[in-house]
């Protein structure tokens, strides 16, 4: 179980690198923002290794050789978009994001997830260990106290202009893009 828990840690951190910039950003904040981040992350990251599983080895090449790409391209589009609003958005004090939609809450949540898919598919081909549901519950779970954890603490820091966050925060989403793009390509 010690595994499966560590797995949820590593699966979770690039959720947790969203909520964090998403909970600097959101002026003013709201322990509910904080909450949609735990249970929309929490949700993929429960949903996407138990149908990685169920897929096994039908459609995994697939997927792994695609992943990567809908990753960067989702993380890229929703990072340039953060930047292009933070910049138009006018005056510094104009309070950074006001409202994070439900639609940019799934398109990261997705986006921040795909790799759990693979995580999935070696479940499929593990020896048996815990149940797999019981391990993609643990994992989801894992992600939700992250995420919800990442949010809740990020909104306490004192200083930063939502501006600039948001502006951070567009820079730090099209990087994990480029990460999750780069490890893609290198395998």
């Amino acid at each position: 179980m010690l595994s499966v828990i560590l797995i949820g840690i590593s699966l979770s951190m690039d959720a947790f690198a969203v909520s964090v910039t998403n909970g600097i950003a959101m002026r003013p904040f709201k322990t509910g923002y904080a909450l949609w981040h735990g249970l929309y992350f929490g949700a993929f990251q429960f949903l996407m290794p138990l149908a990685g599983y169920i897929l096994g080895s039908t459609v995994s090449g697939y997927v792994t050789a695609i992943g990567p790409y809908v990753s960067f391209a989702l993380l890229a589009f929703i990072g340039g978009k953060m930047i292009l609003e933070a910049v138009r958005g006018g005056e510094e004090g104009s309070g950074g994001m006001a409202v994070l939609s439900h639609k940019r809450l799934l398109a990261l949540a997705v986006a921040t997830s795909i790799d759990a898919l693979a995580v999935g598919v070696s479940f499929a081909f593990s020896p048996p260990g815990p149940g797999v549901v019981l391990s993609c519950a643990v994992i989801g779970c894992t992600t939700f106290l992250i995420a919800f954890g990442g949010a809740m603490a990020a909104s306490r820091i004192p200083g930063i202009r939502p501006k600039t966050a948001e502006i951070a925060g567009g820079i730090i989403l099209v990087g994990i893009g480029v990460k999750l793009l780069l490890e893609g390509l290198l395998k």
